[in-house]
């Protein structure tokens, strides 16, 4: 027996017939998916539209269609079988949306849109088809809008790179968080400085580098981390070149010099570094076929026709958004008024704040600030949110919800000091004025905590037990001035306030 290679346009071609039966039982069930859902990809293609971070997205789909498309003739060469099993995966996106709507996660709830429809590719075309179609289907999670959780790590990160590169250079600087202060003026790493755009998009670009022109995995592994470390030190060189500019020659030339070199040029420039340093170590020749159809098709166990798995999956799809509105318990009530707490030592002041500062909190029931001061000249702010039940709008934890509202001059700096249960932030408005706030959350019966995720799981479980829903947020801060650190005053109001988890409690009525 010799061995021959057989050109991919001479293997023999199933019938296309075959073909049409189970990709028109995946139109319909794929329609269902978009239609049933349709609030969740319209929320997704508006983030797409929208924020500039997700641009990127919007070509992905194109992008999957050309991978298809490039394995159109080895794809022909397969026989489409409905395969029970592959009900599995979309019976997984279905529960994972029901978690996501439950908990408020946009995110959760859009990997689960796409969880669906490739577990309903999976169900109705078979595992042959598949293992060929392995990389356009994982490709499609690219289309979920994530990554924004890695703005205050890589905004800090920037700041410190360019404080390095700074002291190399010989410019005396001062690093307060994510600002940046020299002779010349006062810098902010913003979140539109901090690079999370440009890796997010070069994550995805890598990847499809990876599988396009690389078949070793450890080329493919050499190339990704040399390709996001790039990308992480250039915008930490940009981010320096600005300030260098700026010490160089004035703050407002260096505005237009970085959003030139930002928008245009710099990572241009970086994307042509890494393909060029890349091309020659491509080990995947043009004409290479994606897969050995000979080597994927083969007998099959759990196949079964074609509309029984079809309508097994629009029953699976339909289950989740039945099981959340069963399960949606009425919102026990709040009281009709959310006072203010008397606390001991300390009394209720009308003194100004050195600049406007009010949480955000969308969609609350009840809201609430006050100031209060004690004999030792510490002066405090507490804020009082609190939600019968939590919606799409009205979430207590959240992009937008908080300390900072992003509407406002007030912009995060860098972690703080809390308690335990709480979550410490130093958050910062022009002048500069540095304010402390230490947050506490809570839903329902649970502990208070300062972490979002519990507060999110904590969130999801109440949802979907039909618990109470109710939750509040307690937030005591205090401005950071010369001689009245900021948290001393916030340890001494928690120390005279006592336990929060009580306050919480009447603020919502549980009490």
């Amino acid at each position: 027996m010799t061995d021959r290679a057989i050109p991919m346009d001479r293997l023999p071609l199933t019938d296309l017939a075959g073909w049409r039966g189970h990709l028109t039982a995946l139109g319909i069930v794929a329609f269902a998916i978009l239609a049933l859902f349709f609030a969740d990809v319209r929320s997704m293609v508006s983030i797409w539209w929208n924020a500039s971070t997700f641009g990127h997205c919007m070509f992905i789909p194109f992008l999957i269609a050309w991978l298809v498309q490039q394995r159109m003739p080895g794809l022909r060469q397969l026989e489409p079988v409905a395969w029970a099993p592959g009900l599995i995966w979309l019976g997984l996106g279905a529960f994972a949306w029901l978690l996501g709507a439950a908990a408020g996660v946009a995110m959760v709830r859009h990997g689960a849109l796409v969880l669906m429809l490739q577990g309903a590719t999976i169900a109705l075309l078979g595992p042959a088809v598949a293992r060929a179609l392995l990389f356009p289907l994982f490709y499609a999670f690219f289309m979920v809008p994530f990554g924004e959780e890695i703005v205050p790590p890589l905004q800090l990160l920037t700041a410190r790179l360019a404080m390095l590169l700074l002291d190399l250079s010989g410019v005396p600087a001062h690093m307060e968080g994510i600002f940046i202060t020299t002779p010349t003026g006062y810098f902010e790493v913003a979140e539109a400085c901090s690079g999370a755009k440009f890796l997010i998009a070069m994550t995805a670009y890598g990847t499809l580098v990876c599988n396009v022109c690389f078949t070793s995995w450890s080329r493919r592994a050499v190339f990704m981390i040399g390709a996001l470390s790039l990308s992480v030190l250039a915008n930490g060189v940009r981010a320096f070149t600005t300030i260098l500019v700026a010490h160089l020659t004035t703050v407002d030339a260096a505005v237009g010099f970085d959003h030139v070199v930002y928008g245009w040029v710099f990572f241009a420039i970086v994307m042509v570094v890494v393909m060029a340093t890349a091309w020659p170590f491509f080990d995947r020749k043009p004409g290479d076929p994606w897969f050995d159809p000979r080597a994927l098709q083969g007998a099959v166990k759990g196949t079964s026709r074609a509309g029984g798995i079809a309508g097994t999956a629009l029953a699976m799809i339909v289950a989740a958004p039945l099981w959340l509105a069963a399960t949606a318990a009425a919102a026990d009530p709040l009281p009709p008024v959310l006072a203010m707490p008397n606390v001991a030592g300390w009394t209720r002041t009308a003194t100004p704040q050195a600049y406007p500062w009010k949480p955000r909190f969308d969609g609350a029931d009840h809201f609430v600030i006050g100031r209060y001061s004690n004999g030792r000249g510490q002066v405090v702010d507490l804020a009082i949110a609190a939600y019968a039940a939590q919606g799409e709008d009205r979430k207590l934890v959240g992009f937008g919800q908080g300390a900072a509202d992003p509407n406002s001059e007030w912009v995060w700096s860098s972690p703080a000091r809390a308690p335990a249960d709480a979550r410490g932030e130093q958050i910062t408005a022009p002048g500069p004025v540095v304010r402390h706030v230490v947050s506490f959350y809570r839903v329902g019966h649970g502990a208070t905590t300062g972490s979002r995720p519990a507060i999110k799981m904590a969130t999801m479980k109440a949802r979907l037990l039909g618990q109470d829903q109710r939750a509040v947020a307690i937030l005591v801060s205090a401005e950071e001035a010369e001689g009245r650190p900021s948290d001393a005053a916030i340890g001494a109001f928690l120390t005279d306030l006592g336990d929060v988890q009580l306050l919480a409690d009447r603020s919502v009525g549980i009490r």
